[in-house]
Parts: C-alpha cells; sequence; structure tokens
C-alpha cells in the first residue's frame, strides 16, 4: 500500500481541487495548510459561526507565497443549498469538517444541531453529487457509539447515541450510506476520536478540554473535571486526523468506500492522567502550578464515560498509521496553545513567555 508521503509526493506533481468546509476552523485550517504545502488548489467554505479568520491568516502564512494563491475563500454557510453546489463547481475531493461539534450545545440547542449537522450535510451531499465530485470524505464522531461499553471501539459495534450531536453524526453516515448505494457516490466517513492540536479555541463554553485546560492553568484559574476523574479519552493529535483525510481521499482501494473509520491512536487517558501531564509540562514556566487542583462537578448530560478506537480497520484498508502520540501531540501543541492564551496584560506581569516544555 502507498504511504501517506509517498501519496504527497504524488499529490504534488498532479495538482487536483479540493473543497474543504469549515476551513476556517481548528481542522479544517490543518487541512488548508498541508494541502496547500502539497500544491494543491483549494477552495474554502465558512460562515465564521464557530471557525477564526486568523485560523487562515495562520495556515496561509505558513506556506510560500506561490502556493498562497492556490487558496479561493467563499463566505457561506452550508445550510443554504446554492452556496453549496457552488462550492463544489469544478472540485475534485470535498473534505466536509462544517458541523456544529459540541455534545453541551447540541443537548441546549437541538433543533440548531440538526439544521447544521444534517440539513448542511446533505446539502453539501446533494451539491456534490451534482457537480460529480470524485469523493466526498466527511468528519463523523465517536460520539456514535453512545452507550456501548465495549473497548476499544470497532466500527460495526454502536449503542445508543447519548446526545443529539450524536444522533446528527448517525445520521450523517446513514445519509452517506445511502448516496454511495442509490448513487454511486464515492463516501468514506471519518469517526473522530478527542482531536486537539494547534489552532484549537481554547475560550468559551464549548472549548475542547485540552486548551480550555491550558488556558485555565495558566491564568490560574478552575480546572473542572466533569465526575471523578476516572473518564478516559482517545486523544488524537490533528496531525493524525489531516493524514486520514488525504488517505481517505486519494485511496485506490474499493473496499474503502462507502465506510466509515475510525481515527485515533487505540490508546486511552483519564482526565486525572491527562491533568496530570500538562501541569507536569507547564510548571516549570508557571510555578504557580505546583500546588494546583482541579475542581470536580458531576458528570454532564450526554457525556461518555470511556473511549477507545481501534484503528485495524483504517490502518488495513486507508494505510493510516498515526505520527503523533498524546504526549508528542502536546510537546507539538503547547506552544501554540500558550501564545493564544497569554495576553499583553499577562506579560506585563511577568510570565515567562517563551518557556521550553519538559519533553518527557
Amino acid at each position: 500500500m502507498t504511504s501517506y508521503n509517498d501519496i504527497l509526493s504524488s499529490l504534488k506533481k498532479e495538482p487536483r481541487t479540493w473543497l474543504i468546509t469549515g476551513v476556517a476552523g481548528f481542522i479544517g485550517s490543518n487541512l488548508l495548510e498541508m494541502l496547500l504545502d502539497a500544491k494543491q488548489n483549494v477552495v474554502g467554505l465558512d460562515n465564521f459561526s464557530t471557525g477564526k479568520l486568523q485560523n487562515l491568516e495562520e495556515a496561509l502564512r505558513s506556506v510560500q507565497p506561490a502556493e498562497q494563491k492556490r487558496f479561493q475563500f467563499l463566505a457561506g454557510d452550508i445550510r443554504n443549498l446554492a452556496t453549496c453546489r457552488h462550492a463544489c463547481e469544478k472540485v475534485d475531493y470535498v473534505l466536509h469538517q462544517a458541523a456544529l461539534g459540541s455534545v453541551p450545545k447540541s443537548v441546549e440547542d437541538p433543533i440548531g444541531s440538526n439544521e447544521i449537522n444534517v440539513t448542511g450535510f446533505l446539502n453539501m451531499l446533494q451539491a456534490a453529487r451534482e457537480n460529480k465530485v470524485r469523493r466526498f470524505v466527511y468528519a463523523t464522531s465517536s460520539a456514535v457509539y453512545g452507550d456501548s461499553p465495549e473497548l476499544p471501539k470497532v466500527e460495526s459495534r454502536l449503542g445508543n447515541p447519548l446526545s443529539p450531536y450524536a444522533v446528527t453524526k448517525l445520521i450523517n453516515e446513514f445519509y452517506a450510506d445511502v448516496f454511495t448505494r442509490t448513487y454511486g457516490m464515492e463516501t468514506i466517513g471519518l469517526r473522530y476520536f478527542n482531536v486537539f492540536g494547534p489552532r484549537q479555541d481554547p475560550e468559551g463554553p464549548y472549548a475542547a478540554v485540552i486548551p480550555r485546560w491550558v488556558a485555565a492553568m495558566i491564568k490560574n484559574e478552575p480546572t473542572v473535571i466533569y465526575g471523578d476523574g476516572s473518564t478516559s479519552r482517545d486523544f488524537c493529535f490533528v496531525a493524525n486526523v489531516v493524514q486520514a483525510n488525504i488517505l481517505a481521499a486519494t485511496t485506490g482501494n474499493p473496499e474503502a468506500l462507502g465506510k466509515v473509520f475510525n481515527v485515533a491512536l487505540n490508546s486511552n487517558i483519564s482526565l486525572m492522567e491527562l491533568f496530570e501531564m500538562l501541569r507536569y509540562k507547564l510548571v516549570r514556566t508557571f510555578p504557580h502550578l505546583q500546588d494546583y487542583k482541579p475542581r470536580y462537578l458531576d458528570f454532564r448530560p450526554g457525556d461518555i464515560r470511556h473511549s477507545q478506537a481501534d484503528i485495524t480497520k483504517a490502518s488495513d484498508l486507508l494505510g493510516y498509521a498515526p505520527t503523533h502520540s498524546v504526549e508528542e501531540g502536546l510537546n507539538t501543541a503547547l506552544d501554540w496553545y500558550r501564545r493564544s492564551v497569554i495576553t499583553d496584560a499577562d506579560e506585563r506581569s511577568g510570565l515567562n513567555t517563551s518557556p521550553t516544555f519538559v519533553g518527557a
């Protein structure tokens, strides 16, 4: 099977046109950076409901000026079918990342989650079909495993969904399967497990746990653990997710089409272990963390207690081989997280803004 690096080299010799929905988001902007670096033509669609302009600016600064010109941005909303049709024109591959990706938010606003994650998804599928897009790769979620206690999670065995968000992602998988079987569309779904990395927003009530905790630790604010700390997750660095998307879009393996794949590490750590890992890596720069303790609150509705992915299927059919462990991912991401949360006021107060993080 062709390696990921060989695929990237091959892409540089034969540029394609890619559409990334949610391009101004955390994962979307990382995909943009990789594709531009591989000399691909990229159309990006976003309405900035959760994405940020600075994510796009940072991704573009990370590539050569000649590659920046390969990017075309469209401001628009996937809930508008005409917008989706326009975005899919003359596109070879769609990497559909746009979604309202929060379990708590979906519990508060199930209708809003459905409009974006289901209606928007169906609009994109239809637009891609009408424009004869080669392949439609989409982000789904480990949330679809619901209350299934089995570990590690295997793609074919699901439990009952525990949140409206989980329901929307399960519906995405059903729709993609129907479009593959009914219309012959080439679709591949990627079930993300707790992705983290640069450009992940540390602010707001629905921020992911790692950037939120880093921000709280640096600012000496409370770090909240919902439950007793034993809840565990299969945290996956964003570079692994980018790899999975590129592999899914370019695979020549017919057995992969119409399938869904876990994207993770096949390992898990508890929230208490994660807390201690982050505290250890930050304490040399921020001494106030020496005796820093988390605050415990009740479990939240819709939260899954334990999550770990079996990645055998992605390895066998896509050639997926994660390049970053949790430790390696944190060592790469922590400088970005730090820069994103330290303000001018913090710097004036004497905080060291050029730390060297502990690598072990």
